[in-house]
This record gives structure tokens, C-alpha cells and sequence, in this order.
């Protein structure tokens, strides 16, 4: 891979700022890169091709006037199909909305535009962002690009997937339960979950819940970052919202890992793990554990998340689409029907003893940060599977009670209100992507960033720990 839509967004920018790259030049690549590719994939499922020349002409000039257009100027962007777009198509994977064509952009997408992103395609996600494969009935399934039999996952599937082929240099996701790292570590790219407020969501149908983030991603953390700082800000529509947002610095000013307390744990204490994917997380840890100062194989305690996050997932879901599911039962999927079924079968006390539990949970998450900096584990419980499967039914031969039940790795950390770095770490015993999580509490995401982009760093020196790239040749038409 060495064209101009290879280059990494931190790279390419650099040129366009330095007239060395012309965004008409790169925005064509992307456009040739989706061409030959996204057959086989599906990733990119609305877009405006002629729009984004426009834009990409208009910044090519001001660039050459010497005007400065943005953070962002000049590098294609791929946006999440659940973040509206303005005049370009955005379903949330929903039949509800097959058709619909927004007449202006979500509040973060707003904050791309206007930082010089050109805004370019759609990705793929499914219905709602329901679900950690990414399938829907308005577009069918994405794929893996290291192997187009096996998903991607979800729900910023499209994103990972367009990212890993280099079909746009930055693209944007979102994570409730793992919908943004689960893809990262599938395709092998990386992302970032941010603290809430962050990033601010004002279209949240129940704005007092914290769990569901927008996040950027990149094919490294330093273009995950570019993005991030383009979608930060402050909306007190968002009530999570606030100032934290200043502590992002413009550029990660990088940070010694020999000062750095990382704790270690290949399940959380709580999730289940595929055996092959233990195995390999504890090969890479003995890896990479001479870099730290210190490496403790410890967890924070995580008792009680599993009730926890089925219930409080059930009040978003019941908040989102009780009415849809009373109106529009037939053309609702099944993943989006079923969370908000067994969320209208809890009771108020159990909705109460929840957030109770939640508390206490967030409490200890808060207080084991007191003795380690930063805490790491798998990014994903399970080598890709097949995108024909819906979810994984079973782990080491354990039938899973909940079709949610694999993605403990990533909804734990969410229930605690983490914020959490995905990044490669080399291939798994089946030679696809395997990543890692880089785990913070609450708020301390300017530091996530810095250490996990240091590891990042010290990954990519190793063959077998560092970013692997789609077989390309195998997927062109």
C-alpha cells in the first residue's frame, strides 16, 4: 500500500499544509481506494462523491492563498451512519429511516466540517447501533478485510473496516458496550472511547445516561487524537458536558512508559475469554512489560456489572425505541426488538438497584486507579467469526446467557465510566487482528492517550506486535 490514502491523517495533513499534497490528489485515492475494495466489504454505504470534490477543491485553493483551513483541512472523513449528515443520506441502519437525507449535521460532525474534514462517505452499522456485528436490512453486512467471511464487528464496523483498507484516513464511531473498540481490535486499527462529555451528545433520547460515547477512529492514536480534537467541546445540551475538554492538547507530546504503573488482567475478572486469546495477551504482556515501570497482574472489581449492564442497557433501549417497537414492531431488527423487550420486563426496583450498584462499581474503579496509572487488557474476547453469526453463543465450550455476554471485556470498563485506547498488537493464533485495551477512570483520557500512544509506538518496532495490514490483492475488483 503506497498510495496517497495509505499515508496516515497526521502525515497526510502535513503535506496539504505544506502544499506537497493536494487534498483533490488524496480525496481521488480514497475514492479509487472505496472503487476497488468496498465490493468486498461493504463499508461505505452512502456517500456524495461530488460534494466532497468540491470541498476538496475549494480547500486545495484557500490552501494555496496561504489561508489556514482547519485542523482537519483537506482529509476525508468517513462518518458513523448514526450521526447525521447534512444532504447525505443517513438511515441508522434502520428501515424507519431508508430514505432520509438530514438537512444538517449532528453537533460533532458540525465540529469536523468546520475544522476542514471534507466530509465524504456513510459507514455501515447495524440497525441503531444494536449489536457488535455489523449487518442491517437497508444495507446488508460488512466484512472483515482480512477475511471477507468473517465480520468486522460493531457497531462501528464500517468505520474499522474502511480504516484498515485505507478507503479514508479518519472515520468516526461511537461505543456503548464496545462498539468502537471491538471493531478497532477486529480490523486492526484504533480508537478511542471517550470520558462522557468529552465528546458532547445532545440527541440522546434520555440525556442523563452516561454510557454511550462518540468517539474518533484512526489507524494509529495519534490520527484518532487529529480527529478527537475536532470533535471536542463544550454543549450543556449534554448535561456530562464540561471543560475537561481543554486538557486535550493539540498534539500527544509523548510520555515515558519506565515512569508509568500499568496493572494487567486477561478478563477483567469477570469476562469470558477464548483460551487461544489469554494465551496471546500474556505473550504480548511479556513483551511489552520491560517498557513499563512497574506491571501488576491485578483487576478492579468488577462484581455485580453483569446485572448491572443489562438493565441499565435495557432503560437506554426502552428510552430509544419503546415507541418504535409499538408502532413499527416490523420494521425494527431483531437485536434492537429483543434489548428493548427484556428492558420493558424490568422492574423500578431493579432499574434502582442498578444504578445503585453501577455507583458503588464506579466508586472501586475510581479507588484502584490510586495504585496503577493505567489498566490493560484484550480489546475483544474472541478471534472474528463469521459475519453470517450474529453473536457469540459460546466461549471455551460455556454457552454465553446473553447474546451480549462476550462483550464483558469492553461493557465492564464502560459501566465504570472509563475511558479506553484500542490499539493492534500484532495477529492472533488465526492470523487475524488481535488489539488491546489502554484503560483510564473518568476524566483521564489526556494521559490514556499519551500512554497508548507510546505503547502504540513500541508495538509497531516488533514484526509480532505491529499493525497488521489487509491483504489488499485479495480484495480489488
Amino acid at each position: 500500500m503506497t498510495e496517497p490514502c495509505d499515508l496516515s491523517a497526521i502525515e497526510a495533513r502535513r503535506l496539504i499544509g505544506t502544499r506537497a499534497l493536494s487534498p483533490v490528489e488524496l480525496l481521488e485515492s480514497c475514492l479509487a481506494r472505496i472503487a476497488r475494495t468496498n465490493p468486498a466489504v461493504n463499508a461505505i454505504v452512502a456517500m456524495d462523491a461530488d460534494a466532497a470534490r468540491r470541498r476538496a477543491k475549494e480547500i486545495e485553493q484557500a490552501v494555496l492563498r496561504g489561508e489556514d483551513q482547519g485542523l482537519l483541512a483537506g482529509l476525508p472523513i468517513g462518518v458513523k451512519d448514526l450521526q447525521a449528515t447534512a444532504n447525505l443520506r443517513t438511515t441508522w441502519g434502520s428501515l424507519l429511516f431508508k430514505d432520509h437525507v438530514p438537512s444538517a449535521d449532528e453537533s460533532s460532525v458540525a465540529g469536523v466540517r468546520q475544522a476542514g474534514g471534507v466530509i465524504l462517505a456513510k459507514t455501515n452499522t447495524p440497525e441503531f447501533g444494536a449489536g457488535a456485528n455489523t449487518t442491517n436490512r437497508v444495507y446488508g453486512p460488512t466484512s472483515n478485510p482480512f477475511d471477507p467471511a468473517k465480520t468486522c464487528a460493531g457497531s462501528s464496523g464500517g468505520s474499522a473496516a474502511a480504516l484498515a483498507l485505507g478507503q479514508v484516513p479518519l472515520a468516526t464511531g461511537s461505543d456503548y458496550g464496545g462498539s468502537l473498540r471491538t471493531p478497532a481490535a477486529f480490523c486492526g486499527v484504533a480508537g478511542f472511547r471517550t470520558s462522557p462529555g468529552l465528546v458532547p451528545a445532545v440527541d440522546r433520547a434520555a440525556g442523563l445516561s452516561p454510557f454511550g460515547v462518540t468517539g474518533p477512529m484512526g489507524r494509529t492514536i495519534a490520527d484518532a487524537h487529529l480527529l478527537l480534537c475536532a470533535q471536542l467541546g463544550e454543549d450543556k445540551r449534554d448535561p456530562f458536558s464540561s471543560s475537561d475538554w481543554a486538557r486535550i492538547q493539540p498534539a500527544l507530546a509523548g510520555i515515558d512508559l519506565g515512569r508509568v504503573r500499568a496493572a494487567v488482567s486477561p478478563d477483567l475478572g469477570c469476562a469470558p475469554i477464548d483460551r487461544h486469546i489469554v494465551e496471546i495477551f500474556r505473550a504480548r504482556v511479556a513483551a511489552f512489560r520491560p517498557a513499563f515501570k512497574e506491571v501488576q497482574e491485578r483487576t478492579p472489581d468488577f462484581a455485580g456489572v453483569h446485572e448491572v449492564f443489562e438493565v441499565l442497557r435495557g432503560v437506554h433501549f426502552v428510552a430509544a425505541h419503546r415507541e418504535r417497537l409499538e408502532k413499527s414492531r416490523d420494521l425494527l431488527d431483531r437485536n434492537v426488538i429483543d434489548n428493548t423487550e427484556r428492558g420493558l420486563a424490568h422492574s423500578l426496583g431493579d432499574v434502582a438497584r442498578a444504578h445503585v450498584e453501577q455507583t458503588r462499581l464506579m466508586r472501586r474503579f475510581l479507588a484502584f486507579f490510586k495504585e496503577v496509572d493505567v489498566l490493560i487488557c484484550p480489546a475483544a474476547s474472541v478471534s472474528p467469526f463469521p459475519h453470517a453469526q450474529l453473536f457469540v453463543e459460546a466461549i471455551n465450550g460455556e454457552r454465553m446467557p446473553t447474546y451480549m455476554r462476550w462483550l464483558a471485556i469492553t461493557y465492564a470498563p464502560t459501566m465504570a465510566l472509563a475511558c479506553a485506547a484500542a490499539i493492534p498488537c500484532g495477529v492472533d493464533h488465526l492470523g487475524l487482528p488481535f488489539g488491546i485495551q489502554v484503560i483510564g477512570p473518568n476524566g483521564s483520557d489526556a494521559r490514556v492517550l499519551e500512554i497508548a500512544h507510546a505503547l502504540e509506538q513500541a508495538l509497531a518496532q516488533k514484526k509480532e506486535t505491529a499493525r497488521p495490514v489487509p491483504p489488499l490483492e485479495k480484495l480489488t475488483v
